[in-house]
């Protein structure tokens, strides 16, 4: 069956309504913004006949609880949230305040527990003293990583919970958290106890540009692509982020608001984000910011050598932790196989703020109108346009009409060699049809207009394309720009198709 991202899922039932007019302010509450996907896991896990775990990851502010509440809600019997570097006494302290909530706090056996067996135990008679209910029963421990404080026996305890009691029963248990790492190597690659245990796994990703819209729009904002893309290129697609955005501004007006403001959402954000999310984040920084001062990426070698970072393990699972929470993206060079993969700064909100907040003046009213119209700025704003492109390969693959073709999606570049000129692709797709589309990606505020000179330069990279890479497959030459290009005689027998932004705001097909 398939789903567009613009259906809403209003309320918290199997409904599905459609809204023409996007003023829907006034249900914004009740409204869960597209995750079709992931509503269909979590209502596939309600229905079942047996017990589920489902393990959500995401990153920070990426909206993970609120999909769970808004599926969920109805049936929720038990819900806990682990306590940011909270000591096990404090973790059990505020989970005997959570039971307590649930179930009251005349329960049987209302004493603090003493350990996770205890807490664990307590929980499990709590569940037993309820009636029975006809529908599967969950419980949502968020943020779970938090509960895992140091030689706390936490999922231990946790795992005995699940094997002992929760396998038994018609229950589903949701475990969320944000180190997403930390998620994979303790919980779904677990060798203990939760081996094997689980049954659905979501990871939670930021919302599209499609998605974005949809959720300004339900709050009275965004109306314009283009301003919803200038917000896009500056927040990304982080619901808490865009939540910000007041209706009745321009996209300048809402950045000075949210980043250069003292009081702005996101001012110093950057501060807090990556060691909320990572032990010894101060490493994790040091390759973000080496990152983003090459905007093409950098391989494994030349990132170390930039940063500082020693050679071994510590680097790949930092890597690794960057990647798997959505900071940082890899691919590998067209042609080289398996052997240079590059690293690439890919989270809109730390390219932003490395690049204009950080140590910026707050005092000016018109600091970002000033700085939105330097060359600086330009420049900046077709790299950001690049990264959103990247990762909106399905949407122009569609609006290609190639989404049915199977393609690797990768960069090309060369650096000089002999009398062949240096050349870089943005975006290849490489198709198993024995087609290539080379796209060319260009952020313009009009329409853009190819001159002989850009003519004669993206034949030139046609041909040195060819040159490098031997190949026989049949060349396509697409532009993506942000409101398309005007056909003329340079553009003619050169361009096969181009697109404009809207292609980025396709609705992403879900099965």
């Amino acid at each position: 069956m398939l789903f567009l991202v613009n259906f809403y899922y209003i309320g918290r039932n199997d409904s599905i309504f459609v809204f023409i007019s996007p003023d829907i302010t006034k249900i914004m509450e009740e409204t869960l913004i597209g995750r079709i996907a992931e509503q269909e896991t979590l209502h596939r896990a309600l229905s079942s006949q047996g017990p589920e775990m489902v393990a959500i990851l995401g990153r920070r502010r990426v909206g993970k609880t609120f999909l769970v509440r808004s599926v969920c809600d109805p049936n929720m019997v038990f819900e806990a949230t682990g306590v940011q570097n909270g000591t096990l006494k404090k973790q059990l302290q505020h989970f005997n305040f959570q039971l307590n909530e649930w179930f009251g706090a005349d329960r049987l056996d209302n004493t603090p527990p003493t350990d996770w067996l205890d807490a664990f135990h307590k929980l499990i008679a709590a569940l037993e003293s309820q009636a029975p209910r006809p529908n599967k029963r969950v419980l949502f421990f968020d943020e779970l990583p938090w509960f895992d404080s140091r030689k706390s026996g936490f999922l231990e305890a946790f795992g005995l919970f699940w094997n002992s009691w929760a396998s038994r029963k018609n229950v589903m248990v949701i475990i969320c958290g944000s180190a997403a790492t930390w998620m994979i190597q303790r919980v779904v690659d677990n060798k203990g106890g939760l081996h094997n245990r689980i049954t659905q796994r979501i990871h939670l990703q930021p919302f599209t540009l499609a998605e974005t819209e949809a959720f300004l729009r339900s709050r009275g904002a965004g109306s314009d692509r283009y301003q919803i893309l200038h917000l896009y290129m500056a927040l990304g697609g982080i619901p808490h982020y865009l939540a910000a955005v007041q209706p009745g501004l321009s996209a300048a007006q809402n950045i000075q608001h949210i980043l250069f403001s003292p009081s702005g959402l996101l001012r110093n954000e950057f501060l807090r984000l990556y060691p909320a999310l990572f032990d010894h984040a101060e490493n994790h920084i040091t390759a973000v910011r080496a990152l983003a001062e090459k905007r093409r990426g950098l391989t494994r070698k030349e990132l170390i050598a930039s940063s500082g970072l020693t050679e071994g393990g510590n680097t790949t699972q930092l890597l690794q932790e960057l990647e798997e929470s959505g900071f940082i993206s890899t691919y590998f060079p067209f042609g080289n196989g398996k052997k240079e993969k590059i690293y690439r700064l890919t989270d809109e909100y730390s390219l932003f703020y490395l690049n204009f907040v950080e140590n910026k003046p707050t005092q000016s009213q018109e600091y970002w109108k000033t700085i939105s119209q330097t060359q600086h700025y330009k420049t900046w704003s077709g790299y950001a346009f690049e990264n959103i492109c990247l990762k909106h390969v399905d949407q122009i693959k569609r609006a290609l009409g190639i989404s049915g073709i199977y393609t690797e999606d990768s960069a090309f570049l060369r650096q000089s060699k002999g009398e062949l000129a240096g050349v870089q692709i943005d975006l290849l797709l490489d198709r198993k049809d024995n087609i290539v589309n080379l796209c060319e990606l260009k952020f313009y505020n009009n329409k853009f207009n190819l001159n002989k000179a850009d003519a004669d330069a993206l034949r030139q990279k046609i041909t040195l394309f060819k040159a490098y890479t031997k190949t026989r497959k049949l060349i396509f030459l697409n532009i993506i720009t942000t409101y398309g290009l005007i056909p003329n005689e340079h553009s003619i027998g050169l361009v096969d198709k181009s697109l404009g932004m809207d292609a980025l705001f396709l609705d992403k097909l879900v099965g």
